[in-house]
């Protein structure tokens, strides 16, 4: 009852609508590993239906972060502020956009990967999803931390978690550094490789990286909520 009387004077909670963008957040990013499976097994028509559908995941989610904007309450009655809501928010948003962005020019130019890349690419983006996927995990945990006051053993699976997602971001920095010298070589060995597509390579492995590094971003803002 007194629940009900609070989320009447102060508006319902954005928590569920947060971790519910999240969940369709990992949706999105998720979809990159069939389409990248179509891509490297050089299936163009299974590769742009996977890239409609990332697009398609993207715009949902994009639809619910609009909604969740719109409808968050101006003064929040809990142990965290608007701010720091949408900025996590934000950053939920963006690995959503960045996996969008990769299937959209990897599918816009039909590109290919040197056949030596396949498995540790492959590695590189699974390791990139279980980033996200260890990120949503936390934000899983925030209504627990609401309603123990951000104190007790909650904190400490929390801050837990947000080390885990730390390794495992360490771990994409790790990959992306083989994959990296990987192409430097090839690059220097093979001289019929286009210096333009390989720029575009480089591109791509770069965004790969930032699916990891987003997703540690929505950890570190959840971190900053644990210190306040």
């Amino acid at each position: 009852m007194a629940f009900t009387t609070i989320s009447n004077m102060f508006g319902a909670s954005p928590i569920r609508p947060l971790q519910k963008h999240m969940e369709s957040v990992q949706t999105c990013i998720s979809q990159l590993m069939p389409f990248f499976d179509a891509v490297l097994a050089g299936d163009w028509d299974e590769a742009r239906k996977q890239q409609a559908e990332i697009s398609r995941l993207e715009n949902a989610a994009d639809d619910l972060k609009r909604e969740l904007r719109l409808n968050m309450p101006r003064s929040l009655f809990m142990a965290m502020s608007r701010r720091d809501l949408l900025e996590v928010l934000t950053m939920q948003d963006k690995i959503a956009n960045k996996a969008k962005d990769i299937a959209g020019l990897i599918t816009g130019r039909e590109m290919s990967f040197p056949t030596d890349f396949g498995p540790l690419l492959k590695d590189f983006i699974a390791r990139s999803i279980d980033a996200s996927a260890q990120a949503q995990k936390a934000i899983n945990e925030l209504d627990e931390l609401v309603e123990t006051g951000f104190r007790g053993n909650e904190v400490q699976l929390v801050e837990a978690m947000i080390h885990k997602l730390d390794e495992i971001e360490s771990d994409t920095d790790t990959i992306q550094i083989k994959i990296r010298s990987t192409l430097f070589a090839m690059f220097a060995i093979e001289t019929e490789l286009n210096p333009v597509e390989v720029m575009f390579l480089y591109r791509i492995i770069d965004w790969i990286g930032d699916l990891g590094d987003l997703a540690q971003r929505v950890g570190s803002r959840l971190e900053l909520m644990l210190a306040r």
